[in-house]
């Protein structure tokens, strides 16, 4: 049966269709920069094996930078004395130097050899994608071909991301508003596995949890008594952290998932994750089949990884990515990996 053609015109623009990421393809630089995935994998491996942390670190800027303005590499975008930009908003200066650092060492590399032509944005996305698969994370394939972004602000950030003391409604919400359901924020949230936090963010439950208990009574009791002994100068050394998943926390596995119904769970948030019966089976099921976490934190990386993204009417592939802010990468690495927790 043959459709008229305006019954046809309307089908046709019926179709939910992005012109941004049509323009992405496995294959985006297959001649115009064949060596970009091979540059960018020899320089994460050589700065994870000097710098530990970098995985996490980086792992954690690629969420901060798409969940803003999308994956776009606006966190790279230094202030100036005109506008207060990304990197300078509260909740990214414990932004590890890391991150930006093996970003900046790729696309130096990259200028050299293919100039003006490979994103930052695609730099942070393979890169990232290569450091969870180098620390024992699963591979997952992306489309290439993001633009770097042209705009950065401060004011931008609070809202866009979430908040060690949210509330898990306001967390789904948030995952919502981005286009993210509940199964998708938890699989994401499945990060957590490798890196660190702040005592500044969970020091409320060790030291003033309630009226009748200074300590959540929920931790535990040993890994508790170890925060409290890490965390004891929080408030003068700003940088005093503990690890996110206690056993195995430089290696990317399940195993935050299964410390969360045994009270090792850091933040309040992570422990709501394993209370609220909107996220708990999914907890559940991740801490019994690490296949299935896997398979479903590669999807959520990927559909992360397109959020938001530029095109060249909106975006440009810049000369060089923003130098670093003033931060000795080596000397933070250095001290947040001495921090061990013994149980």
């Amino acid at each position: 049966m043959a459709f008229p053609l305006r019954v046809l015109l309307l089908l046709f623009l019926s179709i939910p269709f992005s012109e941004s990421k049509s323009n992405l393809s496995f294959d985006y630089y297959k001649r115009s920069c064949p060596n970009f995935e091979k540059i960018v994998r020899e320089t994460i491996t050589t700065k994870q094996m000097s710098n530990p942390a970098t995985a996490a670190g980086t792992l954690r800027l690629f969420f901060h930078d798409c969940m803003v303005e999308g994956c776009d590499a606006s966190v790279f975008i230094a202030s100036n004395s005109f506008n207060t930009a990304e990197r300078d908003a509260d909740v990214n200066l414990s932004l590890s130097g890391d991150g930006y650092e093996v970003v900046v060492r790729a696309k130096t590399t990259l200028e050299l050899t293919c100039p003006k032509v490979v994103s930052c944005a695609d730099i942070l996305a393979v890169a990232t994608r290569d450091l969870v698969t180098m620390v024992g994370g699963p591979y997952y394939k992306i489309r290439l071909g993001r633009k770097d972004g042209l705009v950065s602000k401060a004011s931008r950030v609070e809202g866009n991301l979430p908040r060690s003391n949210m509330s898990m409604t306001h967390v789904i919400n948030l995952f919502a508003s981005k286009g993210f359901n509940v199964q998708e924020m938890v699989a994401l949230t499945g990060g957590h596995t490798i890196g660190f936090s702040h005592c500044i963010e969970f020091s409320d439950r060790l030291y003033s949890y309630s009226k009748k208990h200074a300590t959540d009574p929920e931790l535990n009791s040993k890994f508790a008594a170890g925060l409290r002994n890490i965390c004891a100068n929080h408030t003068i050394d700003k940088t005093m952290s503990a690890f996110n998943d206690v056993f195995t926390p430089g290696k990317f596995d399940n195993m935050y998932f299964k410390n969360l119904p045994r009270g090792l769970g850091l933040l309040a948030y992570d422990h709501a994750l394993v209370k609220d019966p909107r996220t708990k089976p999914f907890v559940e099921l991740y801490a019994t089949n690490q296949t299935v976490f896997f398979q479903d934190f590669s999807r959520a990386m990927q559909k992360l990884s397109i959020h938001g993204i530029k095109t060249a009417k909106n975006g440009e592939v810049r000369n060089s990515s923003i130098s670093l802010r003033d931060i000795d990468a080596e000397e933070i690495n250095q001290r947040f990996t001495e921090i061990i927790i013994l149980l």
